[in-house]
């Protein structure tokens, strides 16, 4: 757990599920794909996220109230003479409290997570409408590099 005096950063219970899962549906993008109404599929996922060691989702708590949340995962690989990736996903941070520097305290906490976590490289991925959110992490020092891709799976 990570704690400064207005922010504490600790790893995610079931219990936060419906306030992650506000999050993730509290903008544009989200209130398309993600629903309060039924946590079933959330609690199955949140199970086999805090069974893997390479998992780490957290959230972040100001004055008792959860005010973000992020994913970190370890990917171990060969390439970059046998790296380990770290991806940071699914941050958000609650409406009324973007703009406030808890984002920039939320990827930091992220980076130092993962260089303590054996990390070689850290990397994100940020859908392409998200112009805003590219330039944060612009400032904070991650390279636009890459072109990402996405399929969807049926069920």
């Amino acid at each position: 757990m990570t704690e400064t005096a207005v922010l504490t950063i600790r790893r995610a219970t079931e219990a936060d599920l419906p306030a992650i899962v506000g999050l993730l549906a509290d903008d544009p993008l989200g209130a398309t794909r993600e629903t309060l109404d039924d946590l079933t599929p959330y609690r199955t996922a949140f199970a086999r996220i805090d069974g893997d060691p390479h998992q780490h989702l957290v959230v972040a708590e100001r004055a008792g109230r959860t005010v973000g949340t992020l994913q970190l995962t370890l990917v171990p690989g060969l390439s970059r003479t046998g790296s380990t990736r770290a991806i940071i996903e699914a941050v958000r941070v609650r409406a009324d409290d973007r703009g406030s520097g808890l984002g920039t305290e939320l990827i930091r906490w992220a980076v130092e997570r993962a260089r303590e976590l054996g990390a070689d490289l850290v990397q994100l991925t940020s859908d392409a409408t998200r112009t805003d959110a590219h330039r944060f992490y612009e400032r904070l020092g991650f390279a636009p590099s890459h072109l990402g891709f996405k399929m969807t799976l049926p069920n």
